[in-house]
């Protein structure tokens, strides 16, 4: 199996999180990823695909991901069926920091329990020694 069949899941990911100048190169039995996405959320997400495939520290993968936006963490469009808890556990792993989801968003939300399908949130970055999904 080469390189780009190992790391398939991952090359795809970046064509579904539309990075751009995305550059892979096989070099010195490396693969070697260039891309730059749109937040930190998408950075996250593929280094959690390179680390699943390639394990923890992979000796066989490279990659210099770049993040365009650093002012939040992702945007994300409420759904029928969300609250603020549920998408805090996604984002999070905790329903309790919903309360941060909340702050954010103080400009189109005027009660912490009541969000709309099609409402587009910002959620902010972790907060320090918070848990992070």
């Amino acid at each position: 199996m080469n390189l780009q069949d190992k790391y398939r899941g991952v090359l795809s990911m970046t064509e579904e999180l539309n990075a751009r100048n995305a550059q892979v190169k096989e070099v010195d039995g490396k693969l070697r990823l260039a891309a730059k996405v749109e937040t930190q959320r998408q950075k996250d997400l593929l280094w959690d695909e390179i680390k699943r495939v390639g394990g923890e520290n992979p000796s066989d993968f490279e990659a210099d991901i770049q993040v365009a936006n650093t002012e939040y963490y992702d945007k994300y469009t409420v759904k029928r069926g969300d609250s603020l808890s549920k998408i805090a556990k996604d984002y999070y792993g905790d329903p309790m920091a919903y309360k941060h989801i909340y702050q954010a968003n103080t400009d189109i939300l005027q009660d912490a329990h009541n969000i709309f399908p099609d409402q587009v949130l910002t959620i902010p970055f972790p907060k320090e020694g918070g848990t992070k999904a």
